[in-house]
C-alpha cells in the first residue's frame, strides 16, 4: 500500500502566496487549498498539474506517493 502526501504548503510559501491567492490561480475554493494541504483531499489530474504549474515545477515534485517503506514511488505503475 503506499501513501500520498503533498508539499503544496512549502511551495506556496516560498511564493509567498496565501492560500486564498493559491485557490484563485487554480480556480477552486480556499478550503480546497486547506484540505490539500491537511492530506484531507486528493486533488484531479487537472487540478493538480494546475498547482504545479503556479509552482514552476513538475507535478511529482509537490504530490508524492510513498511505499509503506517511507520509499517514494518514481516512475513505477500503480
Amino acid at each position: 500500500m503506499s501513501a500520498f502526501y503533498t508539499r503544496m504548503k512549502a511551495y506556496r510559501e516560498k511564493l509567498h502566496l496565501s492560500q486564498h491567492d493559491l485557490a484563485d490561480k487554480v480556480g477552486v475554493r480556499r478550503e480546497t487549498i486547506v484540505r490539500l494541504e491537511k492530506g484531507q483531499y486528493n486533488p484531479s489530474l487537472k487540478l493538480a498539474v494546475d498547482i504545479a504549474r503556479v509552482f514552476d515545477t513538475p507535478v511529482e515534485d509537490v504530490f508524492v506517493f510513498q511505499k509503506d517503506s517511507g520509499e517514494e514511488l518514481k516512475g513505477e505503475h500503480l
